[in-house]
């Protein structure tokens, strides 16, 4: 097999499984272990895998991006003490914009329900989680627009013109990589453009996500780091790291 075969090969199996490890590689497609690291490294200097210690994941793009489904199974309690930590920035908001993905959708279920709120989403899964609650006090705003399968999040024209018809406290809003010289990215240019529009409606802006995050770039850019006055990531995103993107004008809250 070629290298860039095998190349193909490592990468499909890493978007098929979510990650794969040098040893497993090595062994299914008949190589050395560093062959695998080389063809690794190669990937991750092209922007298509993150390399971890033993093995890799791939970094999505416009041609890949990972369903809700599969998210829910990655980094889970990251991610809860994440959404537990977001929602204490809440401050005396009224008005919250909450993006889709799953962690968004954990800060949603971690909002206080015993003052008035009015959450405006794209989600559905975010819709659902708040609405089906008659105890609190929350007023859910769905967007209108086409559902995507993956992410059960709509978008479109519908729902970047209902969104720009409102001026919001505070937007908890993702994104499938954040980097210090591209911003905030993500693989769909209709996704991108609901999250732009989030932030322009939006005077306050929190950004949430695990660190595996940091440092992928995906295909759209829709915000700078320095538009935003937190990030609240995991105490994995290394300190120095952290005060790096502190220094672009973030908070960044380590949990």
């Amino acid at each position: 097999m070629k290298a860039e075969e095998r190349q193909r090969e490592i990468l499909t199996a890493a978007r098929r499984a979510g990650s794969v490890d040098v040893a497993g590689l090595a062994e299914r497609l008949g190589v050395a272990r560093e062959t695998i690291r080389r063809d690794l490294r190669l990937l991750e200097d092209h922007g298509l895998m993150r390399r971890t210690h033993g093995g890799a994941y791939p970094v999505e793009s416009a041609n890949f991006e990972t369903t809700l489904a599969f998210r829910t199974t990655m980094h889970v309690p990251e991610k809860r003490r994440i959404a537990t930590a977001a929602a204490e920035l809440l401050g005396d908001a009224e008005t919250v914009f909450i993006d889709e993905g799953f962690t968004p959708q954990l800060v949603a279920e971690a909002l206080p329900r015993e003052r008035p709120l009015t959450v405006v989403t794209a989600s559905l899964p975010v819709a659902g989680a708040l609405a089906d609650r008659e105890d609190d006090r929350i007023t859910v705003l769905l967007l209108g627009g086409r559902v995507r399968g993956g992410t059960l999040a709509t978008v479109d024209h519908w729902t970047v013109h209902m969104l720009s018809g409102f001026v919001i406290d505070l937007a908890f809003i993702g994104a499938n990589g954040i980097s210090r010289q591209y911003g905030l990215t993500t693989p769909d240019p209709a996704v991108g453009e609901v999250k732009a529009q989030a932030m322009r409606a939006a005077r306050r802006r929190i950004f949430i996500g695990v660190h595996t995050k940091f440092a992928a770039v995906s295909f759209c850019r829709f915000a700078e780091v320095g538009d935003f006055e937190a990030i609240v990531t995991s105490t994995r995103l290394p300190a120095a790291e952290a005060h790096r993107y502190s220094l672009m004008g973030p908070a960044v809250h380590r949990v």
